[in-house]
């Protein structure tokens, strides 16, 4: 896996990443920090990058499991340290999951294995972050 960013210039704090399956994505800074408030915050992207991770692996388990699942939001709520590195000391998943006839216990157990085993981004934010998480189903 292979990505390039490159610094937009000395206009701002804007980046554009190009990833190595040909996709770009716009990265920007805060005001304050001589950013223009453009694009997400890189780590902003970390989060989305996760959620999109965990997401995955719960869809895909329960779609493996013959689960009627229809929908799959996960909201990542982040709280970084004061001091430099301003690393994540604590990430909260809260997934809403939807479909016909889900089961707790099966939901808990896909969210639980991305956790435990698949989702290689939350498995490296837990080696400086408390990960929690928790679910709902909603019967469609």
């Amino acid at each position: 896996m292979e990505v390039k960013v490159s610094w937009n210039g000395p206009s701002g704090m804007s980046f554009r990443a190009e990833t190595g399956s040909g996709h770009m994505v716009a990265m920007d800074g805060a005001p304050e920090g001589g950013g223009h408030n453009l694009a997400p915050r890189p780590m902003e992207m970390v989060l989305l990058g996760t959620g999109g991770c965990t997401a995955y692996d719960v869809v895909l388990i329960l779609k493996r499991g013959r689960e009627q699942v229809e929908g799959c939001d996960v909201t990542l709520k982040a709280e970084r340290a004061d001091t430099d590195p301003k690393v994540f000391t604590h990430v909260h998943f809260h997934f809403v999951v939807s479909g016909k006839n889900l089961r707790h216990a099966v939901v808990e157990r896909a969210v639980n294995l991305s956790h435990d085993k698949y989702c290689s981004a939350s498995i490296m934010l837990a080696k400086t972050a408390q990960i929690t998480h928790t679910f709902e189903i909603v019967e469609v």
